[in-house]
């Protein structure tokens, strides 16, 4: 179910940079000195998206992975894509931690 603007705002709040775009993506870039880092990180997240099945958009730069979550279904954000927001950040902390 799509979550209202107020939804939304209230759950960004929690969320360390997280953006939010367009009103119906929620987005963030996050920084690595390793591409092997990178590409561990794609795969994680990669993972734990196909568990649920719901895929973000992933774009991978130079020391850089910008993750866009969204439910097209839903043509909105949903609980499920911030639950997934959380998940990415906890892989991301756990890769830099080595």
């Amino acid at each position: 179910m799509r979550l209202t603007d107020e939804e939304v705002q209230s759950l960004l709040q929690e969320m360390e940079d997280w953006k939010l775009l367009e009103e119906r993506w929620i987005a963030r870039k996050y920084l690595f000195q390793d591409d092997l880092q990178e590409i561990e990180f794609v795969r994680q997240i990669s993972d734990i998206s196909e568990e649920v099945n719901h895929h973000s958009f992933i774009s991978i730069d130079y020391k850089f992975i910008t993750v866009k979550i969204s439910s097209q279904r839903a043509k909105g954000l949903t609980k499920l894509d911030f639950e997934l927001a959380k998940k990415y950040d906890e892989a991301y902390e756990k890769i830099k931690a080595g």
